[in-house]
């Protein structure tokens, strides 16, 4: 899409949003750069939340922004995708800034913790150092349940690494064998479910942090293992997914 259509497109998805949800946003541009990752190919920043400052103090109502998609980016990730659907991801981008705007408005913080769990996500799927609790920035997926973007962590505290550990996921039941290898806290990849979500499931064990986490943070394991499905009703201990 030519920038000048992707400008016009925006200005159009732009009108879309209800004017209460506006309020302090000094504009909406579209700028012609492509924001790679510094260190991660193939990631782009399609849209940013740039706080402008008002000389007002800490009112919240003094909060203003300057939202701004960036057409190289979207133009970088469409190369690479067929079919990519570029209403879409404007709408879902343009959205998601402004909820940053809200959120510092309203002097919450959730969406900037979320993003950094993405973050951390990344770092993770590319044998990077991460913080193992970093999925608990993620949205809510059910009892012991966390998504971060395409990916669901199933969470599960234990005082030592069992030998098996069974999980339900999407009504059924499965059993996975934890590597013998493994420490604690350990992200296994569980392959072999029926209706997996779009990234990966992943299986978290860990144990409740304690003081000896703060003196020496743990260097998670991290394994794909493969899940076999068991015909009898879970017990109290068993991992599950709403």
């Amino acid at each position: 899409m030519r920038l000048d259509d992707f400008r016009e497109m925006v200005r159009r998805l732009a009108d879309e949003v209800p004017a209460r949800f506006l309020d302090g946003i000094a504009e909406i541009v579209v700028s012609p750069r492509t924001v790679a990752h510094p260190v991660r190919p193939g990631i782009f920043t399609l849209g940013e939340c740039v706080p402008l400052p008002t000389g007002q103090g800490g009112e919240v109502d003094a909060v203003q922004s300057r939202l701004v998609l960036y057409h190289g980016s979207f133009a970088a990730l469409a190369q690479d995708e067929p079919g990519f659907d570029w209403r879409g991801e404007a709408w879902e981008t343009l959205t998601h800034e402004l909820r940053h705007h809200l959120e510092w408005r309203a002097r919450r913080p959730e969406l900037e913790d979320f993003d950094w769990a993405v973050e951390q996500n990344f770092a993770r799927q590319d044998g990077e150092p991460f913080d193992p609790l970093f999925y608990l920035d993620g949205e809510p997926a059910g009892e012991g349940a966390y998504r971060v973007e395409d990916d669901v962590f199933l969470e599960r505290l234990v005082t030592a690494l069992p030998p098996r550990v069974r999980l339900q996921w999407r009504g059924r039941l499965y059993q996975v064998t934890v590597p013998p290898e493994a420490e604690l806290p350990s992200f296994l990849t569980v392959e072999d479910v029926a209706d997996a979500p779009e990234g990966e499931l992943v299986l978290v064990l860990r144990r409740k942090p304690g003081l000896r986490d703060l003196l020496r943070p743990a260097r998670p394991t991290q394994a794909t293992v493969h899940a076999s499905e068991v015909y009898f009703s879970p017990d109290s201990s068993d991992v599950s997914n709403a």
